[in-house]
């Protein structure tokens, strides 16, 4: 077991900025050709607000001799794309949904427990469904993004020694180094016990937004890439969650823990 089992809480002090689910299908072009009214009925009421952006995929221009004689894949990754991007998003803009003709989206800035999220999520994969009827999910992803910020723990000046554990840290826990390290970061990916699903964990050193304090950022994105059927979304997503529980337990010492005052469920 990659991470090992530890009690569900909720922390009062939550280091959790974002929290992401994405759900891939195959595109579905209409969405990319026509307003997306009906989709915005069934979820106006926790979704009131709208914008529409239009986003390009990063390629590179090639002459026509150049494009005849490409493989139709390999052409796809290199020639701008354009595709819609259509945002709705709760009137204090806490919880956003994003669809495109490839994905749905559902991401907060103030997560507190799991069920609440997937309660959200609830309304939109339901109009996806009833509106463009996916054929099945091609990739499921739950991302969370912590920094941990030590003012607003009331543990400033104390050492990262003393908050996460040497396997998250790397050289930042080797004493004589750690006060000279600039810059930091780390990327590992680990396969579930499913063996099915990854984890793909990217750490490191950030500043804080609005003043220079040092930070350390444990983002982690949970995936599976099989096939999944919509009805299957909750049960994968209810099984990333306890290992994101887990994970963020694992990561860091019973000081900080404490600190971030957790409740248990």
């Amino acid at each position: 077991m990659p991470f090992p089992e530890a009690p569900k809480v909720i922390y009062k002090r939550n280091p959790l900025v974002q929290v992401i689910c994405q759900l891939r299908f195959p595109p579905i072009l209409r969405i990319d050709t026509e307003a997306p009214a009906g989709f915005q009925e069934c979820i106006r009421r926790d979704f009131p607000e709208f914008e529409e952006k239009e986003e390009t995929r990063l390629g590179l221009s090639l002459p026509q001799r150049i494009q005849k004689d490409m493989a139709a894949e390999l052409l796809r990754e290199v020639i701008p794309s354009r595709t819609k991007n259509y945002e709705f998003a709760s009137q204090d803009r806490v919880w956003r949904v994003n669809l495109t003709r490839s994905f749905i989206a559902l991401s907060t800035s103030k997560y507190r427990r799991g069920s609440e999220f997937n309660q959200k999520l609830e309304a939109p994969v339901r109009a996806l469904r009833e509106m463009y009827k996916p054929a099945y999910f091609s990739r499921i992803g739950l991302r969370y993004v912590d920094v941990i910020k030590r003012s607003a723990l009331g543990l400033r000046g104390v050492s990262w020694n003393e908050l996460l554990k040497p396997a998250v840290l790397g050289l930042l826990s080797w004493r004589g180094v750690s006060e000279n390290i600039a810059t930091l970061e780390g990327k590992c990916e680990i396969r579930l016990e499913d063996e099915k699903s990854m984890a793909r964990i990217v750490t490191g050193l950030v500043e804080s937004e609005g003043n220079d304090e040092e930070c350390f950022m444990i983002d982690t994105d949970f995936f599976n890439t099989d096939r999944t059927e919509i009805g299957d979304v909750r049960r994968m997503l209810e099984y990333f969650q306890v290992r994101g529980s887990r994970l963020i337990q694992w990561f860091i010492t019973e000081r900080l823990h404490a600190a971030m005052e957790p409740e248990e469920l």
